[in-house]
């Protein structure tokens, strides 16, 4: 393994610290109590070389913690589904991994750490989907859309606001002048993307439900039920992403970045 990348999953599972919320079934006793093991229980796993096998527990150790945390506790946030994805990694559980990082990129966009997690755990899965040659156009050309999270977008709508406020107020009382005028035709222009990028963001994630396969493999049928050809030539692998189309009794209907559509066993798989 890559001995930068795994420096950087050690050291942010090490310092993210969670935050309690309001009305959790766990008291913020037990909750720091539960973080506390779970982070000692990593570090003790990172320390052993010689046992994998002990290591192995421990990850699974510090990874109930970690779950307890969010699903008893109520928690919900970046930094512990950055945690939790770090001890799937090590853990060489790979959709699940990938699956907490999207979690917590979900969340926070903008966290450079979940982002190269991500990007590196996505390197180490078996099936190599090639993304769409229009979305990967669109990806380049609206980088910022695409890039940038919500939170850093309203942040950014909010100061072009205020400098376009600022332009038109300098105009009305001291007339027209071309730096002025430029700075607020290019404010708010630039407020308008950002407000439309903003809007349509926050529509898709209400419409757009994720997934990530987390089984060693699946295969992908033509229906909803094994008795439908597959629908690839070889099995799906952990740590595929795709966007869910449907759902029914036991089976999700899938479309992978490729565009490609397929029918999986919901055991298979977990939702974003």
């Amino acid at each position: 393994m890559n001995v930068r990348y795994l420096l950087v999953i050690i050291i942010g599972s090490l310092l993210f610290v969670p935050t309690a919320g309001a009305g959790e079934p766990l008291s913020s006793e037990q909750v720091y109590s539960l973080f506390n093991q779970a982070n000692e229980a990593f570090r003790r796993a990172n320390s052993i070389t010689q046992d994998p096998d002990q290591a192995a527990r421990l990850y699974e150790t510090a990874i109930l913690y970690y779950e307890k945390i969010i699903n008893d506790g109520g928690i919900k946030n970046s930094k512990l589904y950055y945690n939790l994805g770090n001890a799937y990694f090590l853990n060489e559980d790979i959709g699940r991994a990938i699956l907490n990082y999207r979690r917590a990129e979900r969340l926070d966009k903008s966290d450079a750490n979940i982002q190269k997690n991500l990007s590196f755990a996505r390197s180490r899965r078996i099936d190599k989907v090639k993304l769409e040659t229009e979305k990967r156009v669109l990806q380049t050309l609206f980088f910022w859309h695409y890039d940038f999270s919500i939170k850093t977008k309203f942040v950014l709508s909010c100061v072009f606001f205020a400098i376009l406020c600022i332009s038109l107020t300098l105009i009305l009382w001291f007339g027209r002048s071309a730096p002025a005028t430029a700075t607020a035709v290019i404010c708010g222009i630039l407020l308008a993307c950002f407000i439309v990028s903003v809007v349509l963001e926050a529509g898709s994630q209400k419409r757009m439900v994720c997934g990530v396969i987390t089984a060693e493999e699946v295969v992908a049928r033509q229906g909803d039920g094994q008795n439908y050809p597959a629908s690839f030539k070889a099995p799906l692998h952990a740590g595929t992403e795709f966007d869910l189309l449907e759902r029914r009794a036991g089976w999700f209907h899938v479309r992978l970045s490729d565009g490609s559509e397929g029918w999986i066993p919901e055991t298979g798989a977990e939702l974003i």
